[in-house]
């Protein structure tokens, strides 16, 4: 969310922004949005100067009550009666005005960064760097669903019958793979100096509404029945929301935290063969990274933060790339976003891995997070990313490491979790 002031004196710079991210419908908003804000800030001065008269008033009445003059006093009296009740009056309105204004701001998006390309869509993205040889082997690669299932590692059908389509069994080595990867990311990150930490799987209403747009929230999030609580749709959710109205100590800064949670979203896209397999589930674990920092070095972390996701994956023997986001992919809290992509040598193509963004301000302004400074307290900058994504990430490791034999040979970082373990092979 934006500062209404920065609204108010750079109107044409919003309405840029909003035609940048191909939102035109969104600009009303930008002169709604001031002109809520100025009568907002007419009663808020008719209320102050109604409450001064009344401190005024209430002074006379002790005054004229001191000296006996009771008659004089009770007419002061009606006076504040009246004014209490224009008062009232006033600040519901002012209170209904402003829950308009909130809710119109939370709509308009953030101020996306100059480096940012222009694009209407994810066909717009723009590719960075590639890291490692995307190589396609002279053996055929099946289908990552199959692989595992060729080594007792998946149950989808049992997975049916007792939570529906989207969900998963992974068993044995499978299973065991999957937990070494989210292992080795949490020690991955701790070694970098990240406080390792297990938040809350589900949140209240008014921190989602903090953490994300609301086009995202609909689409992705499950609410509790009856409850005011909704399971997270990754970490970040409740890490940022920790800080939610706290005041931090300057010297704190940067706080760097890395989370382990499964996450749960609600959409399930269509995609052919690929909706059998472990794409697009309703269920994950993955571990996150998350700081909180100065402005002047957001974009420092940022380049920071990318970067240890392509160290992680190239750890791991996965080729992967860097995928610029452009201003209409940019979900609308975010001032610029990069995704991490791994070769897949079965499709010949990257396929996202992971996300890595800069949201500046707005979150610590919906929620309330600021940092005591020396002079004056600020709103602090939020950055979020993720370390590993499972069973996305698992897909990665498995096809960019499956042998001719249908084996999969484990990871050097990964086989301290394993027992020692350096390969996966078909029970005899």
């Amino acid at each position: 969310m934006l500062d209404i002031k920065f609204v108010r004196e750079n109107k044409e710079l919003v309405k840029e922004n909003i035609k940048k991210k191909f939102q035109d419908k969104k600009l009303p908003l930008v002169d709604l949005v001031v002109e809520l804000d100025e009568k907002v800030r007419k009663l808020k001065l008719e209320g102050d100067e109604l409450r001064k008269n009344r401190n005024s008033i209430s002074s006379e009445i002790g005054l004229l009550m001191r000296e006996k003059k009771i008659d004089e006093a009770n007419k002061k009296k009606e006076e504040v009666t009246k004014i209490n009740e224009k008062l009232a009056s006033i600040e519901q309105e002012e209170a209904e005005l402003n829950k308009e204004l909130r809710s119109n701001m939370l709509v308009i998006p953030n101020i996306i960064d100059p480096s940012v390309p222009i694009g209407e869509d994810d066909s717009c993205n723009v590719e960075n760097e590639k890291f490692g040889e995307a190589v396609v082997p002279d053996y055929e690669i099946p289908y990552h669903a199959d692989i595992i299932e060729s080594l007792s590692g998946l149950d989808k059908e049992a997975a049916g019958r007792t939570s529906g389509n989207g969900f998963y069994y992974l068993m044995g080595d499978i299973a065991r793979l999957h937990s070494a990867m989210i292992s080795y990311a949490r020690d991955f990150m701790i070694d970098r100096g990240f406080t390792y930490c297990v938040p809350p799987f589900m949140i209240h209403s008014d921190v989602v509404d903090g953490v994300m747009s609301f086009e995202e929230m609909d689409d992705m999030m499950y609410k509790i029945e009856n409850e005011d609580l909704y399971l997270i749709g990754t970490s970040e959710h409740s890490m940022i929301g920790k800080f939610k109205g706290q005041l931090i100590k300057e010297d704190a800064l940067p706080i760097t935290l890395t989370s382990y949670s499964p996450c749960f979203r609600k959409e399930v896209g269509a995609h052919g063969i690929e909706e059998r397999g472990l794409y697009r589930v309703h269920q994950f674990e993955k571990q996150e990274m998350i700081v909180l920092c100065k402005q002047e070095d957001a974009m420092d972390w940022y380049n920071k933060l990318w970067k240890y996701t392509v160290d992680f994956f190239r750890s791991l023997d996965v080729p992967v790339r860097t995928l610029e986001c452009c201003s209409g992919d940019l979900a609308d809290l975010k001032v610029k976003s990069c995704d991490v992509e791994a070769w897949s040598p079965r499709q010949q193509k990257y396929f996202e891995v992971g996300s890595c963004s800069t949201l500046g301000d707005a979150q610590a302004r919906r929620l309330g997070i600021r940092v005591r400074g020396e002079k004056e307290n600020y709103l602090v900058s939020t950055l979020n990313n993720t370390v590993v994504a499972s069973p996305r990430g698992l897909i990665a490791v498995i096809e960019n490491n499956y042998q001719e034999d249908g084996s999969i040979k484990i990871p050097k970082v990964l086989q301290p979790y394993m027992g020692g373990k350096e390969k996966i092979e078909k029970e005899k």
